[in-house]
């Protein structure tokens, strides 16, 4: 199966008070989008299509060369930001939508994820999680 990565990277993350897109800011010396990156082809990805829209030569400079780009010029949400990426799906590719914003989210997560979704010939998947106290 071929699988490709959208990573949504566009928005302007206002609430971190900074002049600079939520996605750039680093976690453990690495760019929160480069950790997005780096687990969904350590987990099978094939291809990464990033989004981006708000500063986007402050993330354009981060990203790895091989990274496939497409622009959402007008912020009109997370369904038209994905429509922004149609020029590099084909029919047989299988897309996972990815936030930049979670660089915590594991290979392990995603493999799962994907065996769950192939195994059970599902058309869509959603992957979500219930956290007990989900404040501070």
């Amino acid at each position: 199966m071929n699988f490709k990565a959208i990573i949504l990277a566009a928005g302007k993350g206002t609430r971190m008070k900074s002049k600079y897109p939520k996605v750039v800011h680093k976690v453990c010396g690495k760019e929160m989008v480069n950790h997005i990156i780096d687990v969904s082809k350590k987990s099978g990805v094939k291809d990464v299509v990033t989004i981006l829209g708000h500063e986007s030569e402050v993330v354009k400079n981060v990203l790895p060369k091989d990274t496939m780009i497409a622009m959402q010029t007008e912020q009109l949400g997370t369904g038209h930001a994905v429509k922004m990426a149609k020029e590099y799906i084909n029919d047989e590719d299988t897309i996972v939508i990815l936030c930049g914003d979670t660089p915590l989210i594991k290979e392990e997560t995603l493999k799962r994820l994907f065996d769950y979704h192939i195994e059970n010939e599902y058309t869509a998947t959603v992957l979500t999680t219930k956290v007990e106290n989900p404040t501070g």
